[in-house]
Formats: C-alpha cells, structure tokens, sequence
C-alpha cells in the first residue's frame, strides 16, 4: 500500500467577530435578559476569545502512566468519561455484581414537548421493563426523547474520525464537548457507561421514513468508537490525522469494546419501513460483535396499519399480538442472559476476525 497522505481543501468555517456576536446573543432574546446587556456583553467577549484561541478543551491534567504520551495535556472531560467506562466494566465482569439491561426508548416523541401525546415507544418499553426486572436484572432505562424535551440534552453528531483513520477515533469519543465551538453538553459520556455496563441491551423504537429517529441514529453514530475505537488518545497527541494514519498502516487491531453483549430490538411504525430498519438495528449490533439472543428478540411489525394516526394508541390498545411480542422479546432477551451467565450460551465465532483486504 502506498503511503498515507493528508488531504486539506475544504472552505474555512471561522465566523466574522460580528457574525459571532449574532449568533451567541441570539439565546438572549427573550426581554428578560434587557437589564443584564452589560453582562451578556462581557460573556459574549469571553467567549469570542475561547473561540479565536480554540479553546477545545481548557481544562486539563498530564497523561500520567498508562498512556504512550505521559506528558500529553487530556482533557478532563475524557479523564472522568474514561473513569466511568471503567468502573461500568469493572461491574460487568464481576460476577457477584447483579446483571444489567440496557433498555432504550428510540421515538423523539414526547408529552413533555410540541407533540403533546407520549410515544407509543414508550409504552412498549414499560411493558418490557418489568419482565427484565422480574427476571432477577437492574434495568437502566434510556429515553431518547429527552433529547427533544429536556433543555441541555445533545447528542453531538459524529465527525467521522474513522474515515480519517480507526486510531484517530478515540474510545470514548474525545471529540466533545468542544467549549470554542459551543458543542458541549453531550450526553454520549453518561451514555457509553451504560452499555458498558449492560449484560444485554435492548432497543425499542418506531420507524422514521424507513430510517432510525434522530436521536437514535446520532447515538449509533457516536458509538463507532466503541467498534475498534483508540483508548489511547495521547498515542496520536489529540487529533493528528498524519499520526493516526501510521498507526493503522502499521496495524491496528480495532479493539471490540462491547463485543460478547446480547441485544434485542422491536421495531413498529405505521406502514412501511419497519422490517427495514430492524435489519439495520441487527447487522450493526452484529458489526460490533454483540449477539442476538435469538429469533424471537427481534421483532419488527405495524401498529394500526394506515389507519389514522390520531387513533394509533387506541390501535396499540387493541393489539394484543404485539403487545405479547415485545414481552417475549424481553424474556428471550432475559433468558439468553441467564443462559450466558451459566456458560450455556457460547460465541461461536469467539476469537475470530474477518479477513483482512490486501
């Protein structure tokens, strides 16, 4: 193979101080902040220096041992997401520690916010809630919507590291929060703990113009750190793609950080595209080496098909076939744990890689 270059070539980004200004001062347009002109006029200063000086990440600690790079300034914010991620790990492998499901809401939708009406994803999540816990596991209970109805919850969209090459993106992902750019609040860094930490993970959620929910497709994004992701941020100093690019030519073995986990996934919508996105849900759960818990952990199917949105909770009401599939998603999903937890419920590809292209 040829070596690695580095290609540049795409516009500059950097706003006019002006441009700055409107947009950092357009969240102070509610008259409320009027009396208070000579302090928003001070922060929007401060933060115009953060963002010329790209102040990333302004608080930092040494490496310390255990990296290539003791010396190398982290961030603070990766230091605590890293700590995090161990100590879910830690929990995970122990095994007088109880067993953990991840249990996840995929539907933005909210009665908290504009639609006024709750998910029927929700409801289908409380139904298998139970089932998980009667089974003897801690449920941790993610619900996407928030992103949608809660103030300062993001999920940051992926920048693509990977493409540049696997050892640029870090494990967690050190791409966020970035305080010059105003990326920050990323709820990803209490996210990737609990997956860590899951003994099974299971995803329920509707169908988006045959594509997953926003919110749900930006987590999947952000979680390809955890499919071959560097936990060694300091071994290509930050962000260096011509660093990153040698270390993968010279092999990478693209680490696999939730492999040997269980999953299930339901997928509903109302006419079309559900069997396409519950494929899409298992090939990548499957890319990153986690394993079905079986043929009746994954389900994808319609909920008042065609029939009137405004009647559709009434048609989930009345759905008792579906209602009875998500409970047997959950308890296959529930069992498969146990199975595994007793070594009953082996990998058959355990160990093995796919080949590698010349």
């Amino acid at each position: 193979m040829s070596e690695s270059d580095v290609r540049k070539g795409m516009p500059s980004t950097k706003l006019s101080r002006e441009e700055f200004d409107r947009r950092f001062r357009s969240r102070f347009t509610d008259p409320a902040f009027e009396p208070l002109e000579a302090e928003i006029r001070a922060i929007t200063a401060a933060a115009w220096d953060g963002y010329t000086n790209s102040r990333k990440s302004p608080r930092t600690r040494k490496a310390g041992t255990g990296f290539s790079d003791p010396d190398y300034d982290l961030a603070i914010d990766w230091i605590n997401a890293r700590a995090a991620i161990a100590a879910a790990k830690k929990r995970h492998d122990d095994p007088n520690e109880i067993k953990r499901v991840l249990l996840v809401n995929g539907s933005s939708r909210s009665d908290q916010t504009c639609p006024g009406e709750m998910s029927k994803t929700y409801r289908l999540a409380m139904m298998a809630q139970p089932i998980l816990e009667e089974a003897g596991y801690a449920v941790d209970f993610l619900d996407l919507s928030r992103l949608t109805s809660e103030m300062g919850r993001h999920i940051h969209p992926c920048k693509s590291c990977v493409s540049t090459a696997m050892p640029l993106c870090h494990w967690p992902c050190s791409c966020y929060p970035n305080y010059s750019l105003e990326q920050t609040n990323d709820w990803m860094n209490e996210i990737y703990p609990l997956w860590v930490g899951a003994h099974g993970v299971m995803i329920i959620t509707p169908v988006n113009w045959y594509q997953a929910p926003t919110g749900l497709k930006a987590m999947i994004d952000r979680l390809v750190c955890a499919d071959g992701g560097n936990p060694d941020p300091t071994s290509t100093h930050g962000k260096t793609p011509a660093e990153a690019k040698k270390i993968e030519l010279d092999g990478w073995d693209y680490p696999k950080h939730l492999a040997g986990r269980l999953f299930s996934v339901v997928v509903h919508g109302d006419s079309i595209g559900a069997e396409t996105l519950r494929r899409s849900l298992s090939d990548w759960l499957t890319d990153i080496a986690m394993i079905s818990a079986g043929a009746l952990s994954e389900k994808d199917g319609y909920i008042g098909y065609e029939e009137p949105y405004a009647t559709s909770h009434q048609a989930l009401d009345e759905d008792d076939a579906f209602q009875q599939d998500v409970c047997s998603a959950a308890l296959t999903l529930a069992r498969a744990i146990k199975l595994q937890g007793e070594h009953q419920l082996v990998q058959p590809d355990l160990g093995l890689r796919p080949a590698k292209l010349k």
